[in-house]
């Protein structure tokens, strides 16, 4: 008995789709239109061909979130010191449970270096980078530095940072320190920002 091509197609289609939740964000829109398309033109033509390119842009966008998950530090230690580590537990249910959240401290709390590890122990970082901006070239380094050394990876590899004239990103990054301009230059080519999984606006009150 021969198989159904379109039934085969179909399973095919519906297996790719559902790989799609362990791709980065960046890429998931771009490779659901594809299939999409895939389902929708009804032809077999190259068919074997056309569903191995998108099962290898899958696996390649899969594996991009791997090397990225293996870069994050698997313990974040809050330095007692730091009223904000009182509440790093709390935050990070609340960080899980809202799209949107504001924190407000005393200046010296421990919010700029302590919310992206925050966030990294809310499960954030993997599928998309975690952006982190600041109002100052001078402080965008200097903050990347101390979150580096606080997470003892290496600064430019997990966590990297990105000013004007100067970057130091890899592709196991997890962590961006930038500043607004970067940003702002950055959404003019996606306006989307879909290579963040999660935004930080530090010093909000300056803007």
């Amino acid at each position: 008995m021969t198989e159904n091509p379109t039934a085969l197609t179909s399973e095919a289609i519906e297996k790719l789709s559902a790989a799609l939740a362990d791709c980065q964000i960046a890429d998931v829109h771009r490779l659901r239109r594809r299939l999409r398309k895939l389902a929708r033109s009804g032809s077999t033509r190259n068919l074997s061909q056309q569903l191995g390119q998108l099962e290898q842009a899958i696996s390649l966008s899969v594996a991009a979130c791997q090397q990225r998950a293996q870069a994050i530090p698997s313990t974040f230690d809050y330095p007692e010191q730091l009223p904000f580590s009182e509440k790093a537990a709390e935050i990070v249910e609340l960080v899980k449970q809202h799209q949107v959240l504001i924190v407000a401290g005393d200046t010296g709390s421990g919010k700029t270096t302590q919310l992206p590890k925050i966030c990294l122990q809310a499960g954030l970082g993997r599928k998309g980078l975690i952006g982190h901006t600041q109002p100052r070239r001078l402080a965008a380094v200097s903050v990347a530095n101390r979150i580096s050394d606080e997470l003892a990876v290496t600064l430019g590899a997990g966590v990297g940072y990105q000013i004007r004239f100067n970057e130091r990103m890899a592709a196991n990054s997890f962590l961006k320190i930038m500043t607004d301009g970067i940003l702002l230059t950055e959404i003019q080519q996606d306006r989307f920002l879909n290579k963040y999984e999660v935004i930080i606006i530090d010093e909000a009150h300056e803007r």
